[in-house]
């Protein structure tokens, strides 16, 4: 399998200084705005996003939670190996709330249909925004679309892009891999 080099670390984090300006664009003092990482890579970023708001924009207050999507996924009982869920982490309600999903990867679109589905455990939101780090833009199996989106990639089905972090895999790098 061979792997081409899409982002740096350096590349990563102008963008994710880019995604938070423009989160703050949008949502300006974030006083009814909540943002939730999709379990269980959205974490990366949704945290590195969160950092950027606080340390470097002395935004305070900004509630951040983890949304596990296992059992609400299509595809839970279809794979030979039982889905691992992870810990939903969402201390707040979401009702009247403007949300602001967040994940790295953004491909066939079914990962958000389930988060669409599970937050409503948590309250009906007012609006529900899309952040992604990387769209996969001719890959789409559901109608949806990023509200922010970080960089998009046209990689064939048989790529995969691999989104690596430094407190998982030792680096901060989106690769592209193929066959």
């Amino acid at each position: 399998m061979s792997q081409k080099l899409l982002l740096s670390a350096k590349e990563i984090d102008i963008i994710l200084h880019r995604l938070a300006c423009q989160l703050i664009e949008n949502h300006t003092h974030f006083k009814d705005t909540v943002l939730i990482g999709v379990q269980p890579r959205g974490t990366f970023v949704a945290d590195r996003i969160k950092q950027i708001l606080v340390n470097d924009y002395q935004i305070k207050d900004i509630k951040l939670g983890y949304l596990d999507i296992t059992f609400y996924r299509d595809d839970f009982r279809r794979g030979e190996k039982p889905l691992e869920a992870n810990k939903t982490h969402i201390d707040f309600v979401v009702e009247d709330k403007r949300v602001v999903f967040i994940d790295d990867v953004l491909y066939t679109g079914r990962s958000i249909r389930a988060a669409l589905t599970a937050v409503q455990s948590f309250g009906r939101p007012e609006e529900i925004e899309l952040l992604t780090l990387i769209d996969r833009r001719f890959s789409r199996h559901l109608p949806i679309q990023p509200n922010y989106r970080g960089r998009q990639v046209d990689a064939i089905n048989q790529e995969k892009v691999k989104v690596h972090w430094v407190e998982n895999e030792g680096e901060d790098a989106v690769y592209l891999m193929s066959k």
